[in-house]
Parts: structure tokens; C-alpha cells; sequence
């Protein structure tokens, strides 16, 4: 296991240069009928664009361009449905000036090589590259960074969840690494609501800061979780004040990046928490 060198200083994402100096804000875009945090808000081509462009204008450093949900019983996509659903966004937004980095939110290796030659700098695996390993050659190949998530086929409250995501992670980063992606590059994201009883999801959030001996740039999303709806009811658009609870509790444990659904508001929460963090 490598030591941690401190907090990363910066990642690079085919000529984007993404400094941590200061929390980093990925806004979502989720380019399908059936999220479960916006109702298919994004659903349609000219939705998502002025969606993508209102996060850009509020501040967002990348937005995280998704075509198929990973809300509990959603129903799975093949590739090509998958890229139908976020080409015509990719193709809206090429060649905008002033738009940060996108990045493209799949498992899939034949849909992120897809984004990447439409525009995308960052390729976010929800799988952490354990469902289609060659994500992480693909990545690799178009000198993009990664998001590998930790992730589990099935809930087991028995086991200890930070163990659990340190070894996918170790996994991912020697995956990264054969596949000529530097380890720089790859983000760890603990993958709050996936594979985890509620408890889990609150323990890996007390113990963000273990997560720093991997030496690793770290993105909380947390945003509209159901966890927040289980301590104070409430309807996924109504959890913007849990959501930023959660997302200033990781920031002053060291995390690099938050993926939000409400930028404007996130971006005062962050600025504000990362001038109350101890520095090192």
C-alpha cells in the first residue's frame, strides 16, 4: 500500500490541467428518462445542453455526462442505446469556449472511447474498471483521467466497507497502472449508495480520511443520496441542505472533488469549507 504524499496537487485530463488547490465541483448531467435525482430532466438533447451550460455558468470545473441510470431496478442499456442517448449532447457542447472538462459517467469501454473522441477529458467507471477492464486502456490511450468508484454486486453488512473499498482500490490503480494510465490521474470515489447497507454508506462518510494512505485524489458524491432521505424524510429534490452537509463533512476530511446536482449552491458551500480546513 503507498503512503500518502499529502493532498494531490493537481490531475491532468488530456491538456486539462485540474488544480486541488481548492475543492473541485463536478456538476451532473444525467441524459436519461428515469434518474432518480431530477425526474429526466436532462432527458432530452436541448434540456441537457442548457443544463450543461447553466453548470458551467454557475462554476462547475466538469460536468459528468451520463446515459443510463444506476437507480435501484433500473433497466440495463446496451452500448450503442447507451451512446445514442449522450451523442447528440457531446455534439452540442464540441467546441464551446469556456466549458470545463466533461466527463463521460460509463463502465463501458466501446462508450468511453466514443466520448473521448466527442470531447470527453475524464472517464467516470462506476465499476471501478472490474466490469470491463479494457476501460482503463481506453482511458489510457486518450490520455484522460479516471474516476474508479467502489462498487459491489451484492450488500454484505458484515464486512468492514473501508477494507473493502481499499482493496478495490489497490486493484484498480495496478489495472491503471498495466494499462499505461498514470496513477495520478485516477480519482478514488468510495461510491456512496452503491453496494452498501445505510450504515455502511455512513461509515465510509466518518472515514473518508483513511481512504488519503493510497495517496489518491478523492471524489464524495453524495448528492440527493437516499441515505440523507432516511435520517430526515425527504424526496430526493428536497436534500440539497443534507447534500451539502455531507459534502462539507468530506471536504474538511481532504476530499478533492464533490459531484453535486446543484452547483450555484455548492460552490458557496465549498469555498467556504475549504477556507476552514486546516492546511498542511
Amino acid at each position: 500500500m503507498t503512503p500518502s504524499a499529502g493532498r494531490p496537487r493537481q490531475i491532468r485530463a488530456r491538456g486539462h490541467v485540474l488544480s486541488c488547490e481548492r475543492t473541485l465541483i463536478m456538476g451532473v448531467l444525467n441524459v436519461t428518462p428515469d434518474s432518480f435525482s431530477d425526474g429526466g430532466r436532462s432527458a432530452e438533447p436541448h434540456d441537457a445542453l442548457a443544463n450543461a451550460l447553466a453548470m458551467a455558468a454557475e462554476g462547475a470545473d466538469m460536468l459528468d455526462i451520463g446515459g443510463e441510470s444506476t437507480r435501484p431496478g433500473h433497466v440495463p442499456l446496451s452500448a450503442e442505446d447507451e451512446w445514442a442517448r449522450i451523442a447528440p449532447v457531446f455534439a452540442g457542447l464540441a467546441g464551446r469556449d469556456g466549458l470545463p472538462p466533461l466527463s463521460i459517467d460509463t463502465w463501458k469501454a466501446d462508450v468511453a472511447r466514443r466520448a473521448l473522441v466527442a470531447g470527453a477529458s475524464i472517464v467516470n467507471d462506476i465499476w471501478g474498471f472490474q466490469r470491463e477492464p479494457d476501460t482503463a486502456h481506453v482511458a489510457a490511450e486518450f490520455g484522460a483521467a479516471a474516476v474508479v468508484m467502489h462498487n459491489r454486486e451484492t450488500i454484505d453488512p458484515a464486512i468492514d466497507i473501508i477494507a473493502d473499498m481499499l482493496a478495490l482500490f489497490e486493484r484498480a490503480l495496478e489495472q491503471a497502472e498495466a494499462a499505461g494510465l498514470p496513477r495520478a490521474d485516477v480519482v478514488l470515489d468510495p461510491g456512496i449508495g452503491f453496494g452498501k447497507t445505510p450504515e455502511q454508506n455512513l461509515d465510509a462518510l466518518r472515514r473518508l480520511s483513511e481512504l488519503r494512505v493510497l495517496g489518491q485524489p478523492i471524489l464524495l458524491g453524495a448528492s440527493r443520496k437516499s441515505f440523507i432521505g432516511r435520517i430526515y424524510t425527504s424526496t430526493p429534490q428536497e436534500r440539497l441542505p443534507g447534500s451539502i452537509a455531507a459534502h462539507v463533512a468530506g471536504i474538511l476530511a481532504g476530499v478533492e472533488i464533490i459531484r453535486v446536482h446543484d452547483v450555484a449552491a455548492h460552490v458557496q458551500a465549498a469555498r467556504v469549507a475549504d477556507a476552514i480546513r486546516p492546511r498542511p
